[in-house]
């Protein structure tokens, strides 16, 4: 009877979710989906074959070159041991509470960045729109610095270093004249002010052929720009399979670097000197806990190292099973993250330590951050090291390994993103490989402008710094995370939100993360936006050059065009919903008719009724054609 009354397919949709052709309208995929573009089905979206590839990815994308080139610098310049306070701080009301929403919410809508708030809250759906735009500007600018690194690798493979003295073709007119060879100097018999070192004379006239500045024109850096080609090639060919080539190549990856990381402390602390450094690293000094500052650097850290609030939290736990243990993952990724920062400090500062000892200078004059530690402090510590090529080539590696596998996951979560918002355009073919193709060619022509020592008019460097201070700022980072705990503590509900998760993990997390996304993470982050805004000062490259003001223009409009997605998302969704205000409202405070809990606990949520459409009394309730599109 139910066949031939047809009842049997109605229910098996009603089961399945509404199908398009072919496809859950929910955007997953049915099994035994067909990859086949002729017969017009959908290929799978892909998931990850076990948990440790998630894991993986996951720790690979978090932990970069910031672990490395940020953290201890900052943990020196802030207190020592001190700057652990604020650190554990926003570690505990920030860090940990926005890396598991986003993960938790991945994982429970099967989604990427964008569609992901449009099932939740379709009102916050430019908080999608805002991580991916901020993800397109680091996707373009981050692999910049690969390239430099693959640079210095192809110079390491020599007998001498080519940044461990002078006498080179770059080191020309008075540059020759006045460039001093530091190895075995004491510093405090140079009495020429107008030294430089061999290892900025590479830095800058070998390596960028820095100008005098963005408005200067000049020539393409072609060793460079085949350098970006080669990272982007590599790249490319690490994610163009999905989670199916990215949970392979994790696996060498995010585990390389951990190998070299360990080589490099063994050596840094049996070195001379070595004590000094990890002293001057961890000795912890109070009295700079008054200072604001501290306490912003301490969030800022949190959010550059957790990779939140860029949307590739949210891509790579969407493709996990609907019952992965999220929460304890996300703790342990978040320990892992950390320790792993502090850890790099011990490597790191221990050779800074050494170069300090041999110059007989204090630590604080070879002490750096971001490219100035890993391009100029760490080269010249390895050149005062027997067999320096050797470690310069692992240090160099590390970067490499440490880039690449957060360069190629942000590229995946973008590519995830858009996928899932027209599946049946790219998910079709091979349509989604090519769409991985043209967002890595476009990226890596505008990327060309940091790779040239002026072209079109814009210093490389230059540029290169704009990116870096403007378009992916903690600001805009902070800005994001306002609104997301906004969006799931209060208008999606953090009660609801902890039911979903219930549904997933089978069981709630600690109660202290629901204050966290209601009051803690929105209310530490304004203040830190706030401050921000009150002490900004306008950007200077190496604290002497100024940029010209249609040059804090562009760095202000990149910054902008992330920030202004969600309210004017906001405005645009109110717009075009029809009815009343209040009626708009609600309808789009509303989770998506189709974004069901799928676990045990599933019947017994007190939103059943509204969000997944529960049978009532036993019956079947009415398919109608707008739920079914047949």
């Amino acid at each position: 009877l139910l066949k031939k009354t047809g009842c049997s397919s109605v229910m098996t949709a009603e089961k399945s979710g509404p199908v398009i052709n072919g496809k859950p309208e929910d955007g997953r995929d049915p099994e035994g989906s067909s990859s086949s573009l002729d017969n017009g089905e959908y290929n799978e979206r892909g998931h990850w074959n076990n948990k440790i590839e998630f894991v993986l990815s996951v720790a690979g994308e978090i932990i970069g070159l910031g672990n490395v080139w940020r953290f201890p610098y900052l943990c020196y310049k802030n207190g020592g041991g001190a700057f652990f306070v604020p650190y554990v701080i926003f570690f505990v009301c920030c860090g940990i509470p926005v890396f598991f929403l986003e993960t938790a919410l991945g994982q429970f809508t099967s989604e990427g960045g964008i569609t992901c708030w449009r099932k939740v809250c379709p009102l916050f759906e430019g908080i999608g729109y805002a991580t991916q735009v901020i993800e397109a500007h680091l996707n373009v600018y981050y692999i910049v610095i690969l390239a430099w690194a693959i640079f210095y690798l192809f110079n390491c493979f020599t007998t001498e270093l080519p940044w461990a003295g002078c006498g080179h073709y770059w080191n020309t007119g008075r540059w020759r004249e006045n460039c001093v060879d530091y190895y075995g100097e004491n510093a405090t018999n140079i009495t020429n002010l107008n030294a430089t070192s061999p290892v900025i004379e590479f830095w800058e006239r070998r390596v960028l052929k820095i100008s005098d500045g963005i408005e200067h024109m000049g020539g393409m850096r072609w060793e460079l720009a085949m350098c970006l080609a080669l990272a982007w090639f590599i790249c490319y060919f690490c994610i163009w399979k999905g989670p199916k080539s990215t949970g392979k190549v994790v696996y060498v990856t995010a585990t390389f670097p951990y190998f070299m990381l360990l080589i490099l402390l063994i050596r840094g602390v049996t070195l001379p000197g070595a004590y000094d450094g990890i002293k001057f690293y961890l000795y912890p000094d109070i009295s700079r806990l008054s200072d604001p500052q501290v306490w912003v650097d301490a969030g800022t850290q949190i959010f550059f190292s957790y990779a939140i609030c860029l949307g590739c939290l949210t891509a790579l736990g969407s493709y996990n099973a609907y019952d992965n243990n999220c929460y304890r993952d996300c703790i342990m990724l978040c320990c892992l993250n950390s320790g792993t920062s502090f850890v790099a400090g011990f490597a790191i500062f221990s050779v800074l330590g050494f170069m300090a000892y041999e110059q007989n200078v204090p630590i604080e004059a070879v002490a750096e951050s971001g490219p100035g530690l890993a391009f100029i402090a760490y080269p010249k510590a390895v050149t005062m090291m027997p067999l320096s090529p050797l470690w310069a080539c692992l240090f160099f590696m590390m970067l490499i390994f440490l880039g690449l596998d957060s360069q190629f996951v942000c590229v995946e979560s973008l590519v995830t993103a858009v996928v899932d918002m027209y599946p049946e355009t790219f998910r079709r073919g091979y349509r989604r490989e090519l769409l991985i193709l043209g967002m890595s060619i476009v990226s890596f022509f505008i990327g060309l402008i940091m790779c040239t020592e002026v072209t079109l008019s814009f210093g490389g460097m230059y540029v290169f710094q704009l990116f870096d201070a403007y378009a992916a700022s903690g600001m805009c980072l902070l800005f994001v995370a306002i609104f997301e705990s906004i969006c799931i503590g209060w208008v999606y509900g953090s009660d609801r939100f902890y039911l979903n998760i219930e549904d997933m993990i089978g069981y709630k997390p600690v109660f202290f993360i629901k204050w966290c996304w209601m009051i803690l993470t929105p209310g530490i982050c304004a203040g830190i936006f706030l401050f921000f805004l009150i002490k900004y000062k306008p950007l200077k490259y190496n604290n002497v050059y100024t940029y010209p003001d249609w040059g804090y223009g562009i760095g202000w409009f990149m910054a902008m065009s992330s920030m202004v997605c969600i309210p004017l998302g906001i405005i645009w969704m109110i717009w075009k919903t029809p009815g009343t205000f209040s009626e708009r409202i609600k309808k789009l405070t509303t989770p998506s008719p189709d974004l069901k809990m799928r676990g045990k606990h599933a019947a017994l949520s007190p939103y059943a009724a509204n969000d997944a459409k529960l049978k009532v009394d036993g019956k079947i309730s009415t398919i109608s054609e707008k739920e079914t599109h047949f």
